[in-house]
């Protein structure tokens, strides 16, 4: 449970510590106090959405710490230590910070992890409800998820299968519309596909063939200036006219050379280079002949190349920039063309597809509507009966599950009504059923829709029953509930301070009230005072003893602390309040 929080420079708060313990624990204070402060404060602890409007007048950051004892929780434990956070003596300290400038940080167990990672760690600890609540539970959707909640994990594991299925068939039946829409454009493609395929096979290009194809036209185009070139340099290295060359003129300096070799050791290195260069210089000359008895004029040859390459330039200019990517397109196309010619086969498979699967949600939609049923009836009941303990002895709480029906569809188009039994029902995500909470206040009365036929006062007392029954199925150690009982007076506020109380017996619940009817059930009271200059100092948050708590009691029944009369109610409120209070 939580032991401790601690607020600093939150709203009108400006440092405070509010010590917790088991049993009901109210919290009052005159209006603009700071009372809801405290509920502001666990939603940061909780992961919430900060605000820095929320952050103290002249303040830089707004903190939050909340101390948990997870002797009893090793689920949370285990989920701390796996966010990098430490557990120390069964404890561990959850803090946020929310800067004036709106930039928040989250801590736990001392780790500073991101504000997602705090609501996921503390999702289980506390459940808050306020006056939003109350008007969310008018929706539709909250009252199926609290059917939901209440049917525990044997429906949740079918609301799972059948979400699963759904979407499912939502991926199948979406790219079976696509692959239909576009089948048209689809045999466009596959058309121009074959027809850019076939060129390139008419052609039947070689990989690199292009630049070995331009390489040798180069060659033939300048034939006859290459021979010539390629004589003259043969010509220059060895002549054949008895002309001085280079290779005599190389034999003539390495024959001086070798000629004092025996003088001089530098000498004799020097012709042994002069010996090498010879026989290089023999070896080029031989090359550059042989080169240049290979250049002749080939005009066929020539025109062969140009054509060849005029065929192969017309591939590239529609399907790569060289004959290695036209050939890589062709690759890639033939893929695609077997993809598009299985068009129709892919529409029969997808179809098979969407058939099996809408069989299989159908079932999965039939069992999640029975487990609903069933559950919607132990629900009605838990309910009632605790609304017969929050003064309302004829209501009748009944929970409907319907579906809604329609015509059977002419095809089996995205997002078609589902065919469950001999039925077709519309279909969503979360199932094929409506679920609407329906109250009879009084007896003989016709059940009615929440928004229809309940006041504020009934409405907070289905809440408060709804949650308890709850309670029994998705426990959390913590409740705090934010004036849920606004609206309601007299015997109701009676009752429902005696129901807190029971539910105090098994959890801690802490309440933010202005009836003192309530507070009297408490086991601690904690007021919330403002000092003269409109703050709320450390001291803020008072613990009272029992002569203040009917000092306080007092203040909330005629609004003056010292009233006899008052004083006298408030003392009886004590005393009737006494043997029903948690920690009794």
């Amino acid at each position: 449970m939580l032991e401790e929080i601690r607020i600093g420079s939150l709203g009108v708060i400006d440092a405070s510590v509010l010590e917790l313990g088991p049993g009901l624990t109210v919290i009052t204070g005159e209006t603009g106090a700071g009372k809801t402060m405290i509920v502001t404060a666990l939603g940061l602890l909780l992961g919430g959405r900060s605000d820095s409007g929320a952050v103290r007048s002249g303040a830089r950051t707004a903190r939050v710490e909340g101390v948990v004892h997870t002797a009893d929780l090793p689920d949370f434990a285990a989920a701390v230590e796996d966010a990098g956070g430490a557990v120390e003596d069964d404890r561990v300290v959850l803090a946020r910070n929310v800067s004036a400038e709106g930039r928040s940080r989250a801590f736990v167990g001392g780790a500073t992890v991101p504000v997602a990672t705090l609501a996921q760690v503390s999702e289980s600890l506390v459940a808050v409800h306020g006056q939003s609540d109350q008007h969310r539970l008018l929706q539709a959707r909250a009252q199926r998820e609290a059917l939901d909640r209440f049917g525990g994990q044997p429906l949740a594991a079918l609301a799972a299968a059948y979400t699963a299925l759904h979407d499912r068939l939502d991926a199948t039946e979406r790219e079976l519309a696509e692959v239909v829409a576009t089948a048209r454009d689809r045999a466009r493609e596959a058309d121009l596909l074959r027809f850019g395929l076939s060129e390139v096979e008419a052609v039947s290009p070689e990989p690199g063939e292009d630049a070995a194809l331009s390489a040798e036209e180069a060659r033939l185009g300048f034939a006859d200036t290459l021979r010539t070139a390629a004589e003259q340099a043969r010509e220059g290295l060895s002549s054949e006219h008895g002309d001085p060359d280079a290779l005599a003129t190389a034999s003539a300096a390495r024959t001086a050379l070798d000629g004092v070799r025996e003088h001089d050791a530098e000498a004799g290195e020097l012709a042994d280079r002069l010996a090498e260069v010879t026989y290089l210089l023999s070896d080029v000359a031989a090359d550059v002949a042989s080169y240049a008895s290979r250049l002749e004029t080939d005009p066929a040859r020539l025109a062969t190349v140009s054509e060849r390459r005029a065929a192969l330039t017309a591939l590239t200019r529609k399907y790569g920039d060289t004959i290695d990517e036209v050939l890589a397109w062709a690759e890639q196309s033939s893929r695609r063309l077997l993809d598009l010619d299985g068009t129709d086969e892919r529409i029969e498979e997808l179809r098979a597809e969407q058939q099996a699967v809408r069989e299989q949600l159908a079932e999965a939609a039939g069992a999640l509507s029975a487990a609903r049923t069933e559950a919607a009836g132990r629900l009605a009941e838990a309910v009632t009966a605790e609304l017969t303990t929050l003064a309302m002895p004829h209501a009748r709480l009944s929970v409907e599950v319907r579906q809604h029906e329609v015509a059977a569809p002419e095809s089996l188009t995205r997002g078609a009504p589902l065919r469950v039994g001999k039925r077709w029902l519309r279909h969503a995500a979360s199932g094929v059923d409506e679920v609407e909470l329906l109250l009879a206040a009084n007896r003989g009365a016709d059940p009615r829709p929440l928004h229809k036929g309940a006041s504020g006062g009934e409405l907070s007392r289905v809440m408060l029953a709804l949650e308890v029954a709850l309670a029994g199925t998705s426990p959390v150690p913590t409740f705090v509930f934010d004036e849920v009982d606004a609206g309601v007076g007299g015997t109701a506020a009676v009752e429902i301070g005696r129901r807190l109380a029971q539910l105090a017996r098994t959890a801690q619940v802490l309440v933010v009230t202005h009836l003192p009817q309530v507070a009297a059930y408490a086991d601690r009271h904690v007021v919330v005072e403002k000092s003269s200059d409109g703050s709320v100092t450390s001291s803020g948050l008072t613990v009272l003893d029992e002569e203040q708590r009917v000092s306080e009691l007092s203040r909330m029944l005629a609004g003056m602390a010292d009233s006899d009369t008052a004083l006298a109610h408030a003392r009886e409120l004590l005393e009737v309040a006494g043997p029903a209070r948690a920690l009794h």
